[in-house]
């Protein structure tokens, strides 16, 4: 006994043999209810969440819950709960702009769908990256002289806060289109040149080509959205540079540029590293013999900045975002190809392109400001190819949600919106769950509701288009889930025409709460200047957000953060507790 003491005793205090040794405690009954107790409150914390990542991942298909009227008040209450924990401000370190365009709200709801059911769920339930954004709000898209707008009216509107004419880019409505003279005194900066001006880093990322009208809106300023290359502009205008030749003269300062469009920075007599033969180089090629690509790295040489040129998917994966400041990437020759036809070893993804774009900006301390555009939905809808422009948007949905776990809600505002919608519809009365890409099935159980000419159709239908037959074809036996089925459409045109409707904002992030309601399309950049204290409301001119009484500079952040911060303090209190009193009864 004297050996167990002693023992005891040196393992209690070696520098202290003499001290004396308590007798061990034993719980008490009321300990042991306390401990007891944490251990059912850390239980259930986990039978609930392994509960609803059940029922989340449950097979939808099988609905029989949603006819309980508890489960559809149980969600609306939840979401309601979630929104009335929200009010973020602060200020908007990081600033990360994501467009679709034509991602109009039929495309959105149709794209959704389309994500659930390639999961193999009924599909409408499903929500897209940006759907769990807790602020959402419109946006009215006319312009200066058109009540449907282009891109580059639009463009110009989102990313500098002024509306303008139809085919400007980064000229106020006082410019005329196609008229060089017109624009001195017409230029109005965007969002990205504020940020640059504010020592923050900026990048473009695009699956069109760079010198498109949206992403050309972010850097130039230019009497026509058509004169991406010298080669474009007629000769009475030659006295204005193309915008090619403004994002290497005059934007070299931008960190990060990816997407297609490589022909237009090559003169027509360099070889271009990778051709692609079915693409005719000499209507775009510059006639003015300059190779851009090298100038571009030529100014960056001199600069002795850290930079890449990369053209092709190999190169982009060898790129070493902590060695590289400044980053030019140009995949194709004209825009990178839809995700349904990417080549995944030549061509990287709009998600690759957005996690190496934030890997390379984020190093910036004082902040970045990223525009990145999912630019083939048009297209796809412009041909009345469903597929295609769906397809497109889960992609970008999938890049939304890799900048959400690269990025912080406390200290960056994420922004999803769209130039203009389509005149793609979403009709007749599918049953749930019907292939959101294939014929409408209701008029089998319904025959009143059936097509007045009795011929099959599908969900998905276009107003105007190249999809027009007359008379309307028996679709019976088409594969209309194919890539390159064109939907059927009311009235002929060549190519599809843009819609008028409002389209969404999604946000979250510092400040986000200021996009509720409906909005001027040029309001979206100023609430980005304003969380981020740029442009505008830069130093010295008129207050931003962190002016703001008892703001500390960073956001409140999302209520799923809070929700498993909230999660997490109670299991660790209780823990701690439960480590307290065991400790206590040894």
């Amino acid at each position: 006994m004297l050996e167990r003491q002693q023992l005891v005793g040196s393992r209690r205090d070696v520098l202290s043999p003499d001290i004396r040794v308590e007798r061990p405690r034993v719980c008490s009954s009321q300990h042991l209810r306390i401990m007891s107790f944490c251990a059912c409150v850390i239980l259930i914390a986990v039978l609930v969440a392994a509960v609803m990542v059940g029922v989340a991942q449950s097979d939808v298909n099988d609905n029989n819950y949603e006819q309980d009227p508890t489960y559809w008040h149980n969600m609306a209450q939840k979401e309601l709960e979630d929104t009335l924990r929200e009010r973020p401000r602060g200020v908007a370190k990081n600033v990360i702009f994501f467009l679709g365009d034509g991602m109009g709200p039929t495309t959105v709801t149709a794209a959704r769908i389309l994500a659930g059911q390639l999961l193999g769920f009924k599909g409408e339930e499903q929500k897209l990256s940006f759907d769990k954004f807790p602020f959402t709000g419109l946006s009215r898209t006319y312009n200066v002289d058109h009540q449907i707008t282009d891109s580059a009216a639009s463009g110009t509107a989102y990313l500098t806060g002024v509306k303008t004419n139809q085919g400007l880019l980064g000229l106020s409505g006082a410019a005329i289109r196609k008229r060089c003279n017109s624009t001195e005194g017409a230029h109005v900066d965007s969002i990205l040149r504020w940020s640059l001006n504010a020592g923050k880093s900026a990048g473009i990322v695009t699956t069109a080509r760079v010198t498109h009208a949206s992403p050309g809106a972010a850097y130039s300023h230019s009497a026509d959205r058509d004169w991406e290359s010298d080669r474009n502009i007629p000769h009475a205008e030659k006295d204005c540079a193309d915008i090619a030749l403004q994002l290497i003269s005059d934007n070299n300062d931008i960190n990060v540029v990816m997407g297609g469009g490589r022909a237009y920075f090559y003169p027509v007599d360099a070889p271009d590293p990778e051709p692609d033969p079915t693409f005719n180089t000499s209507k775009v090629c510059r006639a003015d013999g300059r190779n851009l690509i090298q100038e571009w790295q030529d100014i960056m040489a001199s600069k002795k900045a850290r930079h890449r040129f990369v053209h092709n998917k190999k190169g982009f994966d060898s790129v070493d975002s902590t060695r590289t400041d400044y980053l030019l990437g140009l995949f194709t020759q004209s825009h990178m190809s839809y995700e349904l036809d990417r080549n995944k070893t030549k061509e990287p993804s709009i998600a690759d392109m957005t996690e190496k774009a934030i890997q390379i900006l984020k190093k910036n301390s004082k902040g970045f400001f990223l525009f990145v555009e999912g630019g083939r939905i048009d297209h796809g809808h412009h041909d009345t190819r469903p597929a295609h422009a769906l397809h497109e948007v889960v992609a970008m949905a999938q890049a939304v949600e890799v900048a959400t776990k690269l990025t912080d809600p406390f200290d960056t505002l994420i922004v999803v919106s769209a130039d203009h919608s389509h005149v793609m519809n979403l009709a007749g009365y599918a049953t749930r769950g019907n292939p959101i890409l294939g014929l409408s099935d209701n008029d089998d159980k319904v025959p009143s509701l059936a097509a007045s000419d009795k011929k099959p159709y599908t969900t998905l239908l276009y107003g105007n288009g190249p999809g027009y037959r007359e008379p309307r074809p028996n679709i019976t036996g088409v594969d209309t889930e194919s890539k390159n089925y064109v939907s059927q459409s009311a009235v002929p045109f060549k190519s599809e025409t843009h819609g008028g409707e409002d389209v969404g904002i999604f946000a979250q992030g510092p400040q986000s709460f200021l996009y509720s309601g409906v909005h001027e399309q040029n309001y979206i950049p100023m609430v980005m200047a304003y969380a981020s204290c740029v442009g505008p409301y830069a130093e010295g001119k008129k207050p931003c957000a962190k002016h703001e009484s008892g703001s500390t500079g960073q956001g409140q952040g999302s209520s799923s953060r809070a929700a498993a911060l909230s999660t997490a303090g109670i299991v660790l209190t209780c823990w701690s507790l439960g480590y307290v009193i065991s400790k206590s009864c040894l």
